[in-house]
């Protein structure tokens, strides 16, 4: 981080993907909340400010609803017991029982936590993409922008991941893609790293060829219109 100038509020590290915050199963749940628990630990030692996270899957034991009132309470369990380090929740393409595939997904797990100055969302754009918000032109880009800002609002916007997508939209299967060279396109990210709503947030390049990382990441710095 000293050597490429990172501050703390603009690394974004992810927790493992086998925690389930809503597990249907007791003993199983616990060892997840017992797990994230240990991440916000390791985040908190290193003194970094964010932990992203994906809501869980419900495995078809219990509704939407219920499960995401799990999550909800496993984040307040464990920012119960961790100090400085914000909760990122990260939307999802609902592939199969995953939650956090709808905006509203977010919104109530946001509405169930208690210090929601700890908590936030991660906005992935192949994922966003898949689960059927559009972004390929001006209009679908602000159309779905403005449905977050009115459904889970830009204040609770703490990082985002930058992806193409290989899957169309609305197809709910999670398959990044190179930019450009999937179904959403460059336009995309010409808004977002012209976005001033987006400015000062963590973005997570997360594409398939790490060959051409540098080459995306110039390009992205390239759109930025003066």
């Amino acid at each position: 981080m000293e050597a490429g100038g990172f501050r703390p509020q603009d690394v974004l590290p992810h927790d493992s993907y086998l925690i389930n915050l809503c597990n249907a199963d007791p003993e199983k749940r616990e060892k997840s909340i017992n797990s994230f628990i240990h991440e916000l630990e390791r985040c908190q030692q290193l003194g970094l400010t964010l932990l992203n996270f994906h809501p869980g899957s419900h495995l078809k034991k219990m509704t939407e609803e219920e499960a995401l009132d799990l999550v909800a309470d496993a984040i307040n369990i464990s920012l119960d017991r961790v100090e400085g380090v914000t909760a990122v929740i990260e939307n999802t393409s609902g592939q199969g029982t995953n939650l956090g595939y709808t905006f509203e997904h977010l919104a109530h797990i946001i509405d169930g936590v208690e210090d929601k100055s700890r908590v936030g969302v991660c906005l992935d754009t192949c994922h966003a993409f898949t689960a059927g918000y559009d972004l390929r032109t001006r209009e679908a880009y602000d159309k779905t922008m403005d449905e977050f800002e009115k459904v889970v609002g830009f204040q609770y916007l703490r990082g985002m991941h930058i992806n193409d997508s290989k899957p169309g939209l609305g197809s709910r299967v999670d398959r990044h893609h190179s930019l450009g060279l999937g179904q959403i396109g460059l336009d995309c990210f010409r808004f977002i790293m012209n976005d001033p709503r987006i400015d000062e947030i963590p973005m997570c390049l997360e594409t398939i060829d790490s060959e051409i990382w540098a080459e995306e990441i110039a390009l992205l710095y390239s759109f930025i219109e003066a």
